[in-house]
């Protein structure tokens, strides 16, 4: 998995899986800091509302 990649789907479904969490949550301890940044970014997406924790469904 790719953590810039998982952002942009987050942000264009407004969705992350809670098995992309637990993805994001175990490999923090080896990202780079633009990695850091953007999870950072995503927590805050999170925290207001804007992308909630839930299912995607279909593949787009």
């Amino acid at each position: 998995m790719n953590l810039g990649l998982l952002f942009l789907e987050s942000i264009s479904t407004g969705v992350i899986t809670s098995d992309e969490m637990n993805w994001v949550t175990s490999n923090q301890p080896h990202f780079s800091r633009v990695e850091e940044a953007t999870a950072l970014k995503l927590g805050r997406l999170l925290d207001r509302g804007l992308i909630q924790i839930g299912c995607r469904i279909g593949n787009n």
